[in-house]
């Protein structure tokens, strides 16, 4: 049975892999079964692989993006298992970050001789992380329709592919081989033995995540990577993360195309402007926005260091809300962020809503400013100022999702307020609402828990699905809190409430991000982590198998592992509607 899980047997934490891939190709999946890194994008828990790919040609060999620091020292041994005595003549860069800069260092002492190629953001940063190192390699910019010969056919094409958040993003198209090594694109973070995707199917929940935490929110940038990418009439794709796409590659590209027109055609749209110094600030913008989108409205994401002021002032004007973050360096916003905000307050109108955020290691002095200045500007604020003191916690994460999720509807509910308000609907589709809110539900509550994130829900849209084994399906709306936290392997506790009851109550209310949903009421803990409310009659513990998008809900099937009725004395509270166009 294959199975998108991570697997753990005597395989230890973290190993590099090694398979021939295609003709003259090896990859060397640098493999780790933990968390990676505080990042929505990891928060699935499934592990990761960080890909490279070794090209031998008659001529010269090639290593296509080295791993992390994290995996410096197993990768140089299994490295140096598939070179041997020969040389590696260049080293390719996708994309370029401190941490793997860390690994980039090892190989130049290890090659000297060898050529780094990448774009011109990345030889841009190459240049400030070497600094004052005596020996500075070779380094080749390359652009568009660039081409890298390295003999027997491997004429490898190069194709930058920018955006906000990879601004130095570079793919590679080898002909001889029919591989496309795509970097962030068509990626998943999960880790197992299998390299290819077999059985692509299993891995659909993993790559709509990626793609949900990765390029939702920087849609328009995407979809140009998508046109120069869909140029290549590759056999496979080669990511950065998860499984190489051979069986599925068809599909995938469909689905991307799907996804990213999904978020374009959304009708309001929320500007994003940050910058970045350590990653920080960037992970707690991916975090906002990834709260943003999953509440039906679209994201601008612009990185201020790359950014025109055309770019930002175009996207400005055209948002129904901002949101603008920064690192603070030396006490001071980058310069960058502060010709950003002179932009927006000369050009966004008093009525959009904004939102400031920032990380820092002492001071945070930029998020101040960018506060003051904006209410000294006579903006308001749809969304408290965040805050993140270093590298940001999965809880701070979580808080800023639902931040941005906040956010979202604050503008969805100012667009319905402005819009006339319609005549009396008596037609066809008024009869079927009310006879769709017939519909009657258990009134239950949701409650789930990972690492030190915890959150509950009111459902009413829960169902028996299955005897054997003993299932059922949960309905989630897309911009719940809790929605994060039931994704597939994922565990929850199904509190079912008694009739009569206010406890249901508690789980009603106007949350704001990070709040406590538990103050004052009666839980204990069951074997799966979660709640379990002291109040209920009955409760299940239950795993999530699968999941289904459904137009603006997830229909979550899960199995039952155990449970107990609490009071066998009352009966189960109903939720009775008298339409079902609304809760």
């Amino acid at each position: 049975m294959l199975s998108s899980s991570p697997t753990r047997t005597a395989t230890p934490s973290r190993d590099v892999q090694t398979m021939p891939i295609g003709l003259g190709t090896t990859a060397l999946r640098s493999r780790t079964w933990e968390r990676l890194k505080f990042e929505i994008e990891y928060s699935l828990q499934k592990g990761t692989t960080a890909n490279s790919y070794l090209v031998r040609g008659a001529e010269a060999i090639a290593l296509i993006d080295p791993p992390g620091e994290t995996f410096t020292e197993q990768f140089l041994k299994a490295l140096a298992v598939q070179v041997g005595d020969r040389a590696i003549d260049y080293l390719i860069l996708g994309h370029l970050n401190p941490n793997r800069y860390a690994t980039l260092v090892h190989l130049l002492d290890r090659y000297p001789k060898a050529t780094v190629v990448c774009s011109n953001p990345a030889a841009r940063s190459l240049e400030t992380l070497l600094g004052d190192r005596a020996a500075k390699p070779t380094i080749r910019i390359v652009k568009g329709e660039d081409t890298l010969d390295l003999g027997d056919g491997h004429r490898l094409q190069f194709v930058p592919i920018p955006t906000p958040r990879w601004p130095d993003g570079l793919a590679t198209f080898d002909p001889a081989s029919g591989i496309l090594f795509s970097d962030k694109f068509y990626g998943a973070h999960v880790c197992g033995d299998q390299v290819f995707d077999e059985g692509w199917q299993i891995y659909a929940g993993d790559r709509r995540f990626y793609f949900d935490s990765l390029h939702a929110a920087q849609v328009n940038q995407a979809i140009a990577a998508l046109d120069k990418l869909d140029g290549f009439a590759a056999t496979e794709i080669a990511p950065n993360h998860g499984p190489i796409v051979r069986y599925g590659l068809t599909e995938l590209r469909g689905l991307y195309r799907t996804w990213a027109q999904q978020q374009a055609s959304q009708t309001q749209t929320v500007a994003l402007l940050y910058a970045s110094a350590y990653g920080n600030t960037a992970a707690v913008a991916q975090a906002i926005a990834s709260g943003i989108t999953k509440a039906g409205v679209a994201v601008n994401s612009l990185n201020c260091e790359h950014a025109s002021a055309e770019e930002i002032q175009t996207a400005i004007a055209a948002c129904d809300g901002f949101i603008i973050g920064s690192p603070t360096l030396g006490g001071h916003a980058p310069t960058q962020v502060q010709t950003a905000l002179g932009l927006i307050i000369s050009t966004a109108a008093k009525t959009k809503p904004a939102g400031v955020f920032g990380s820092f290691g002492w001071s945070g002095e930029a998020i101040d400013l960018l506060e003051s200045k904006l209410k000294d500007a006579g903006y308001s604020f749809g969304m408290d100022t965040i805050r993140v003191k270093f590298a940001p916690t999965a809880a701070t994460l979580k808080t800023c999702e639902e931040a941005g999720t906040d956010f979202a509807q604050k503008i969805k509910r100012s667009s319905k307020r402005r819009a006339a308000q319609p005549a009396a609907v008596t037609g066809t589709a008024d009869r079927t609402a009310q006879a769709v809110g017939r519909v009657v539900g258990a009134l239950c509550v949701v409650t789930a828990q990972r690492e030190d994130v915890e959150t509950a829900m009111l459902a009413s849209w829960v169902s028996q699905a299955t005897f054997n084994p003993p299932g059922l399906t949960v309905a989630v709306a897309k911009e719940r809190a809790i929605e994060l936290l039931l994704n597939e392997g994922d565990q929850f506790v199904l509190n079912i409430l008694p009739e009569g009851s206010d406890l249901w109550k508690q789980f009603v209310k106007n949350y704001a991000p990070g709040q406590d949903r538990f103050e004052g009421v009666e839980t204990q803990q069951a074997a799966n982590g979660a709640r379990i409310l002291t109040g209920a009659i009955a409760y299940l513990e239950c795993t999530v198998k699968q999941r289904m998008e459904c137009g603006d809900h997830w229909l979550t099937y899960a199995v039952a592992s155990q449970g107990s009725v609490l009071d066998g004395d009352r009966v189960t509270a109903l939720h009775h509607r008298k339409s079902g166009s609304h809760y």
